[in-house]
Protein backbone atom coordinates (compact mmCIF):
# COMPACT_ATOMS: atom_id res chain seq x y z
CA UNK A 1 0.00 0.00 0.00
CA UNK A 2 1.52 3.70 -1.34
CA UNK A 3 2.76 5.11 2.12
CA UNK A 4 0.47 8.64 1.79
CA UNK A 5 -2.49 6.28 1.19
CA UNK A 6 -1.47 3.96 4.63
CA UNK A 7 -0.76 7.17 6.48
CA UNK A 8 -4.61 8.54 5.62
CA UNK A 9 -6.11 5.36 6.16
CA UNK A 10 -4.16 5.17 9.32
CA UNK A 11 -5.05 8.88 10.37
CA UNK A 12 -9.29 8.30 9.41
CA UNK A 13 -9.40 4.46 11.24
CA UNK A 14 -7.37 6.70 14.40
CA UNK A 15 -10.47 8.54 14.36
CA UNK A 16 -13.21 6.31 13.59
CA UNK A 17 -12.24 4.28 16.68
CA UNK A 18 -11.74 7.14 18.58
CA UNK A 19 -15.41 8.19 17.09
CA UNK A 20 -16.35 4.87 18.59
CA UNK A 21 -15.04 4.80 21.72
CA UNK A 22 -16.99 8.35 22.29
CA UNK A 23 -20.19 6.30 21.27
CA UNK A 24 -19.30 3.48 23.57
CA UNK A 25 -18.08 6.14 26.71
CA UNK A 26 -21.75 7.59 26.04
CA UNK A 27 -23.50 4.65 26.85
CA UNK A 28 -21.23 3.06 30.02
CA UNK A 29 -21.11 6.98 31.45
CA UNK A 30 -24.61 8.52 31.33
CA UNK A 31 -26.98 6.59 28.69
CA UNK A 32 -27.40 3.23 30.30
CA UNK A 33 -27.57 5.07 33.99
CA UNK A 34 -30.39 6.92 32.86
CA UNK A 35 -31.94 3.65 31.12
CA UNK A 36 -31.35 1.71 34.46
CA UNK A 37 -33.30 4.74 36.51
CA UNK A 38 -36.96 4.19 34.40
CA UNK A 39 -39.03 1.36 35.53
CA UNK A 40 -37.91 -1.55 33.88
CA UNK A 41 -40.97 -2.05 31.53
CA UNK A 42 -39.62 1.64 30.23
CA UNK A 43 -35.98 0.96 29.93
CA UNK A 44 -36.57 -2.16 28.39
CA UNK A 45 -38.84 -0.36 25.68
CA UNK A 46 -36.25 2.18 25.16
CA UNK A 47 -33.17 -0.11 24.67
CA UNK A 48 -35.39 -2.07 22.37
CA UNK A 49 -35.69 1.42 20.59
CA UNK A 50 -31.98 2.13 20.47
CA UNK A 51 -31.04 -1.49 18.98
CA UNK A 52 -33.22 -0.72 15.86
CA UNK A 53 -32.12 2.55 15.88
CA UNK A 54 -28.46 1.61 15.67
CA UNK A 55 -28.70 -0.97 13.13
CA UNK A 56 -29.02 2.32 10.68
CA UNK A 57 -27.04 3.09 8.06
CA UNK A 58 -24.70 5.96 10.07
CA UNK A 59 -23.88 3.79 13.30
CA UNK A 60 -23.61 0.56 10.99
CA UNK A 61 -21.37 2.69 8.58
CA UNK A 62 -18.73 3.94 11.08
CA UNK A 63 -19.09 0.71 12.76
CA UNK A 64 -18.09 -1.38 10.36
CA UNK A 65 -15.94 0.57 8.54
CA UNK A 66 -13.53 1.11 11.17
CA UNK A 67 -13.74 -3.00 11.39
CA UNK A 68 -13.06 -3.24 8.11
CA UNK A 69 -10.24 -0.70 8.22
CA UNK A 70 -8.48 -2.25 11.31
CA UNK A 71 -8.38 -5.34 9.10
CA UNK A 72 -6.49 -3.31 6.28
CA UNK A 73 -4.22 -1.38 9.00
CA UNK A 74 -3.64 -5.32 10.51
CA UNK A 75 -2.40 -6.89 7.33
CA UNK A 76 -0.50 -3.64 6.24
CA UNK A 77 1.44 -3.97 9.05
CA UNK A 78 2.11 -7.36 8.96
CA UNK A 79 3.31 -6.81 5.28
CA UNK A 80 5.84 -4.17 6.50
CA UNK A 81 6.59 -5.58 9.52
CA UNK A 82 9.96 -4.10 9.15
CA UNK A 83 8.70 -0.32 9.24
CA UNK A 84 8.86 1.16 12.70
CA UNK A 85 5.13 1.70 12.96
CA UNK A 86 4.10 -1.48 12.23
CA UNK A 87 3.67 -3.09 15.57
CA UNK A 88 1.69 -0.10 17.05
CA UNK A 89 -0.79 -0.53 13.54
CA UNK A 90 -0.83 -4.17 14.47
CA UNK A 91 -1.64 -3.85 18.09
CA UNK A 92 -4.11 -0.71 17.64
CA UNK A 93 -5.94 -2.89 15.09
CA UNK A 94 -5.92 -5.93 16.93
CA UNK A 95 -6.92 -4.19 20.27
CA UNK A 96 -9.83 -2.74 18.40
CA UNK A 97 -10.95 -6.16 16.39
CA UNK A 98 -11.00 -8.13 19.98
CA UNK A 99 -12.16 -5.96 21.82
CA UNK A 100 -14.85 -3.78 20.33
CA UNK A 101 -15.57 -6.22 17.05
CA UNK A 102 -15.34 -9.25 18.92
CA UNK A 103 -16.52 -7.95 21.97
CA UNK A 104 -19.72 -6.70 20.74
CA UNK A 105 -20.91 -9.66 18.15
CA UNK A 106 -19.86 -12.38 21.41
CA UNK A 107 -21.47 -10.53 24.31
CA UNK A 108 -23.41 -7.22 23.51
CA UNK A 109 -25.43 -8.43 20.34
CA UNK A 110 -26.72 -11.58 22.21
CA UNK A 111 -27.95 -9.53 24.87
CA UNK A 112 -29.78 -7.18 22.53
CA UNK A 113 -31.45 -10.11 21.00
CA UNK A 114 -32.71 -11.92 24.20
CA UNK A 115 -33.38 -8.05 25.14
CA UNK A 116 -35.52 -8.23 21.98
CA UNK A 117 -37.42 -10.56 23.03
CA UNK A 118 -38.23 -9.45 25.98
CA UNK A 119 -42.29 -8.25 26.44
CA UNK A 120 -41.89 -4.83 28.55
CA UNK A 121 -44.36 -5.03 30.90
CA UNK A 122 -43.82 -8.87 31.62
CA UNK A 123 -43.53 -10.21 35.27
CA UNK A 124 -40.04 -11.37 34.41
CA UNK A 125 -39.41 -8.08 32.77
CA UNK A 126 -37.59 -6.42 35.54
CA UNK A 127 -35.66 -9.72 36.46
CA UNK A 128 -34.13 -9.41 32.88
CA UNK A 129 -34.11 -5.95 32.72
CA UNK A 130 -31.72 -6.00 35.60
CA UNK A 131 -29.35 -8.49 34.78
CA UNK A 132 -28.92 -6.97 31.14
CA UNK A 133 -28.04 -3.34 32.38
CA UNK A 134 -25.53 -5.27 34.48
CA UNK A 135 -24.14 -7.08 32.02
CA UNK A 136 -24.24 -5.15 28.70
CA UNK A 137 -22.90 -2.38 30.80
CA UNK A 138 -19.45 -4.67 32.05
CA UNK A 139 -19.21 -5.37 28.26
CA UNK A 140 -19.58 -1.90 26.85
CA UNK A 141 -16.88 -0.77 29.17
CA UNK A 142 -14.76 -3.02 27.37
CA UNK A 143 -15.49 -2.03 24.17
CA UNK A 144 -14.72 1.77 25.41
CA UNK A 145 -11.00 1.02 26.20
CA UNK A 146 -10.21 -1.20 23.58
CA UNK A 147 -11.54 1.77 21.16
CA UNK A 148 -9.68 4.33 22.78
CA UNK A 149 -6.54 2.23 22.99
CA UNK A 150 -6.80 1.45 19.55
CA UNK A 151 -7.34 5.10 18.84
CA UNK A 152 -4.20 6.18 20.63
CA UNK A 153 -1.76 3.28 19.00
CA UNK A 154 -2.77 3.97 15.65
CA UNK A 155 -2.28 7.96 16.66
CA UNK A 156 1.31 6.72 17.74
CA UNK A 157 1.94 4.70 14.51
CA UNK A 158 1.27 8.30 12.55
CA UNK A 159 4.20 9.59 14.02
CA UNK A 160 6.96 7.86 11.71
CA UNK A 161 4.50 6.79 8.99
CA UNK A 162 5.70 4.84 5.71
Amino acid sequence: MPGNLLFVLTFVSALACGLMAGVFFAFSSFVMKGLARLPPAQGIAAMQAINVAALERVFMAAFFGSTVACVVLAVSALVSWHKPNSLYRLIGSGVYLLGVFVVTAAFNVPRNEALAAVQPDSADGAIRWAQFVAEWTTWNHVRVVAALVAAALLTLSLREHD
